[in-house]
């Protein structure tokens, strides 16, 4: 396995695992979110990079670069534009500075930056795959 790949499924894994804390953190607090945002979070942020880890993993490299790189940009609009820019109940400045508010205001943060590492991950393996196709 290329050091690319590992560094891209360690990417997708964290980011996984963080999702789930996040997440029941969502609902501890409680912190409401739509069924339109609770499906782009199941498909998108939480599915698609398993998905991607599973073909990385079976040697699917662009189909795999190319889904992780998708649902990371997607998840980092997202959490970006949620927790950080809007003013809305899932925004981290209206989270109460709880056990678990700090621990959803402390996963916002690791979710954006782990969103950002993968799709800066993923686009350079997608850039360096052409290029090595090429030669």
């Amino acid at each position: 396995m290329e050091k690319l790949t590992l560094y891209a499924i360690l990417i997708a894994s964290f980011h996984f695992i963080v999702v789930g804390i996040h997440g029941f953190a969502h609902q501890i607090i409680p912190v409401p979110i739509s069924m339109l945002q609770s499906l782009f979070i199941i498909s998108i942020i939480t599915i698609t990079p398993v998905v991607a880890i599973v073909l990385l993993r079976r040697e699917s490299f662009y189909t795999g670069m190319a889904l992780l790189f998708g649902s990371m940009l997607g998840a980092s609009i997202f959490g970006i534009y949620n927790h950080f820019i809007v003013i809305s109940p899932d925004h981290i400045s209206q989270i109460p500075a709880t056990n678990w508010g700090k621990v959803f205001q402390i996963t916002a943060f690791l979710l954006m930056i782990s969103e950002i590492l993968g799709v800066g991950i993923s686009l350079w393996g997608l850039i360096t795959k052409e290029k090595r196709e090429r030669i």
